[in-house]
């Protein structure tokens, strides 16, 4: 499986502060674009697979809804994690 217990620890201790804060807005933002990065991948090789393709809108609508929050709550940990994580925007 992609996505181990370790992989998420590990997002979340380098974007969340700490492993257990699963809470913070930049860790999710970075596991989902883990997440997205991972599906992308796999809608390359199968390209007639609807339903993921579904789930990836639906993932990038909501990393971009949780990158607004941030963005209004503040400027500059948002630029930062764009930097970071190389999102264009």
């Amino acid at each position: 499986m992609y996505l181990t217990s370790e992989v998420k620890k590990g997002i979340f201790k380098t974007h969340g502060g700490t492993e257990k804060n699963t809470g913070s807005t930049e860790g999710q933002v970075a596991l989902f674009t883990h997440r997205i990065s991972h599906l992308t991948g796999h809608l390359q090789k199968n390209k007639k697979d609807f339903s993921t393709q579904r789930s990836l809108i639906n993932l990038v609508g909501k990393r971009r809804s949780l990158l607004d929050y941030l963005k209004k709550k503040d400027i500059n940990k948002y630029r930062a994690l764009i930097k970071t994580l190389d999102i264009r925007k």
